[in-house]
């Protein structure tokens, strides 16, 4: 049975999508669209991509987590440096190895741009903070002037997973109207962030899409176990913007699920282990792919499809009056 899936982001916490996506397959379930924001997106364009869960589960155990955070010598001197480079680029890393490695796994499935893929195969969210506004990419693309199915996928999961002064954020130049070319060259570019500082978990990417008879179900796969009092050991000002993006991710989208949504939402564990903890020993990184494939087994085995769409109809096509 066809489902489109929607994946949060978690940083290095994606693993456990990919156990969710193994489940989910297991029971005969094919993913027809799929969207994603920060290590969501990454697992939703492997999926669209052709990746199964039990490929990217070896994928993201073999991925050099430790390279995606090597900077310049200048930059690397005890707190002058990364203040300097935060400074100058705006993020501690770059952002770029990340970039590259998620390139290399999609050119290997023939996935270079959204032109390879069928159109709204896949979304991807971002945010623009020059502009202050949510992006779905590809097609919220055109509004800078770029065709969106020339838009490589690497760049669009880069952008969404540029966790602000963690990764430097995705500058591209502004569509300048003739009215505007006379603004500084500095001013015409806008900075696309972490998809997560809008909308995390967007399972409302694909409501009121087709008529009911035509309808394919909305199944989200969420991680939870953020919110569980977990203190952040705040030493400096690095430590608390860390513990700031990281209590924003925790709370964002959590109302809007409880209230209406735990009917397509796969309720992940995740042990406890933070966004950027990017020393995973392999034995976690397993425990947390196992953790998502019996999240989703548990919820795929008291599933239904008539369940389903009678909850769709009372939850998101008439939601409930607020009192």
């Amino acid at each position: 049975m066809k489902i489109n899936g929607v994946f949060e982001g978690g940083g290095v916490k994606g693993i456990a999508l990919a156990g969710g996506v193994s489940a989910a397959m297991e029971r005969g379930y094919t993913f027809h669209e799929v969207a994603g924001t920060s290590s969501g997106a990454i697992v939703a364009a492997f999926l669209a991509a052709g990746y199964t869960g039990e490929e990217m589960k070896e994928l993201i155990i073999r991925a050099p987590f430790k390279s995606f955070m090597q900077r310049s010598p200048i930059f690397n001197t005890k707190i002058i440096g990364p203040a300097a480079r935060l400074l100058l680029k705006k993020g501690l890393y770059s952002g770029e190895a990340l970039e590259h490695w998620v390139a290399k796994q999609l050119a290997a499935k023939g996935v270079r741009t959204f032109g390879d893929l069928l159109p709204n195969q896949l979304r991807i969210i971002a945010s623009d903070i020059t502009q202050g506004k949510l992006l779905v990419l590809p097609n919220d693309i055109a509004q800078y002037g770029m065709d969106p199915a020339k838009l490589s996928v690497a760049k669009a999961v880069r952008m969404s997973t540029s966790i602000p002064y963690f990764f430097d954020p995705v500058r591209i130049r502004h569509n300048i109207k003739s009215s505007e070319k006379t603004k500084p060259f500095s001013e015409q570019f806008v900075y696309i962030v972490d998809g997560g500082l809008l909308s995390n978990f967007p399972l409302w990417v694909f409501d009121n899409e087709m008529p009911r008879d035509k309808r394919i179900p909305v199944i989200g796969f969420q991680l939870v176990g953020k919110n569980d009092l977990q203190m952040h050991d705040i030493r400096g000002p690095f430590t608390m913007l860390e513990a700031l993006f990281s209590t924003m991710l925790s709370a964002h989208d959590e109302r809007y699920i409880e209230q209406k949504n735990r009917f397509r939402t796969v309720k992940i564990p995740t042990l406890g282990v933070g966004n950027t903890q990017f020393n995973l020993s392999k034995e976690l990184s397993m425990s947390l792919y196992d953790s998502g494939f019996r999240a989703s087994n548990a919820y795929f085995k008291g599933w239904s499809a008539s369940s389903y769409e009678e909850n769709y109809e009372k939850y998101v096509m008439r939601p409930p009056v607020k009192s």
